[in-house]
């Protein structure tokens, strides 16, 4: 049915005429925003109803299975990255939460630590006589510091005698030497420390068989009471054993140029240790692990998984457009483009594997999904090592459920808000050079 026109007059008053014309123009646009959000909103629905209904169910009975499952997920992440050639490599070291560099080596020499490994910073000569390695030390952590500093500036001690500048002197003494002393009565073994620690401690703690470890970053203390138990201290006074950590084996090892702190044993946290050469490539490596981090993470607290690659987007695209034919309405055009939006991703992931003439070995690879997809191969996505497509579920290409259902959810909240904006207002630059702005003082007396 071709499509009324119709013609108003200008009328005489202000109520008729143009006036009338632009405010049922306006009427109509808020109609047509209604209509998109709500074509959005039913669209995005029942992409998330169709994702739980073929979403496949990871068992938990079987620790072993759930594992390999596990990496699974983590390798496929961990497939469009700088190391993807050691995919299979990294996948099995995904339990760590802390992870640190070392520059030098190659990737395969990284190594997981069953609990804390943080690298050794600055400390004084005694160092070399303390023992690099314990076995169930008690560990306290503090943010003390033990040291004797030089008075500040502008500081002014005035004394008339000799003995009351060594009096001053005896007491700063004093005070170090019993904080010393409370450490050492405690049972201490391994002290750490947020805040530095002098020559004095050090030797102090080397002669009675301590090891000290200051200027650790304060994640690092963090992590390493969340393992060790304990809490950290800021005085040295009530040092008992409700406050002190404990640990399995302690001990320091030379990685590459630099000493690292390791604490091994049951714990609840654990470290990966990376290793490589360029600084920007160790970066982006740890930026892999830790995206594929999250995957693991999502996967374990819900255990749906479907077909990554593309495949479960054409599938949602499958869907809405058997959908879009059985309403009536305006609903029919705007269902079908949130459809098309979603083959764009198959799209993109032959143009990002680099594909030979993309344009047209896309568009041949779109032309294989949609055939399979229609009948009934709801796992088939784009095979970037082939160039072709494939079952994506048998080659364990998996992504977890609840990630897909939040990014649909919120790419549909996004675009249903830019559609309800109904003006924007912006401020252009001037094209006169305006004078300078006077100064608050001035305008305050002026």
């Amino acid at each position: 049915m071709p499509t009324p026109v119709i013609l108003l007059k200008e009328g005489t008053d202000s109520s008729q005429g143009i006036p009338q014309l632009g405010s049922k123009i306006s009427a109509c646009q808020v109609i047509a925003e209604i209509i998109i959000i709500r074509a959005f909103c039913t669209a995005t629905q029942l992409a998330v109803n169709k994702i739980k209904e073929i979403a496949v169910t990871m068992k938990k009975q079987d620790k072993g299975e759930q594992r390999k499952l596990l990496e699974k997920c983590a390798m496929t992440a961990l497939s469009s990255k700088l190391i993807s050639q050691q995919k299979a490599f990294f996948a099995k070291m995904l339990k760590m939460i802390g992870i640190k560099e070392v520059q030098g080596g190659a990737l395969e020499e990284s190594q997981l630590v069953a609990g804390i490994a943080f690298k050794k910073n600055f400390s004084y000569a005694g160092f070399e006589m303390q023992p690099k390695k314990y076995h169930d030390p008690t560990i306290p952590l503090l943010n003390v510091e033990l040291e004797l500093k030089a008075e500040k500036d502008n500081v002014e001690v005035r004394v008339h005698i000799v003995e009351d500048y060594q009096a001053i002197v005896d007491a700063e003494w004093n005070t170090l030497y019993d904080k010393l002393e409370k450490i050492h009565r405690s049972g201490a073994r391994v002290i750490l420390s947020k805040l530095p620690f002098g020559d004095v401690a050090t030797q102090y703690f080397a002669d009675r068989d301590m090891f000290c470890a200051s200027r650790e970053p304060e994640e690092d203390l963090k992590r390493t009471m969340m393992a060790c138990g304990g809490s950290i201290q800021t005085s040295v006074d009530v040092l008992s054993a409700d406050v002190l950590g404990n640990f399995q084996v302690f001990q320091e090892t030379q990685i590459g140029g630099k000493r690292y702190n390791f604490f091994t044993g049951k714990a609840k946290t654990c470290t990966f240790v990376l290793s490589g050469g360029a600084e920007q490539f160790m970066e982006e490596t740890e930026r892999s692990l830790r995206d594929a981090i999250m995957i693991v993470r999502s996967a374990i607290g819900n255990d749906s998984v479907v077909a990554g690659g593309g495949a479960i987007e054409m599938e949602l695209s499958t869907y809405l457009q058997d959908y879009l034919r059985t309403i009536p309405g305006k609903q029919q055009l705007l269902i079908g483009a949130y459809a098309k939006a979603l083959e764009i991703i198959p799209c993109q992931l032959c143009d990002n594997a680099g594909f030979d003439a993309t344009n047209i070995l896309a568009t041949n690879i779109l032309n294989k999904l949609w055939a399979r997809h229609a009948q009934g191969g709801m796992w088939y996505g784009v095979n970037i090592n082939n160039e072709d497509i494939a079952d994506n579920f048998e080659v364990f290409v998996w992504e977890p459920a609840m990630v897909w259902i939040k990014a649909l959810t919120a790419a549909s909240e996004a675009a249903c808000l830019v559609v309800s904006i109904d003006e924007t207002i912006k401020n252009l630059p001037s094209t006169v050079d305006a004078p300078p702005a006077a100064d608050w003082g001035q305008v305050c007396l002026q």
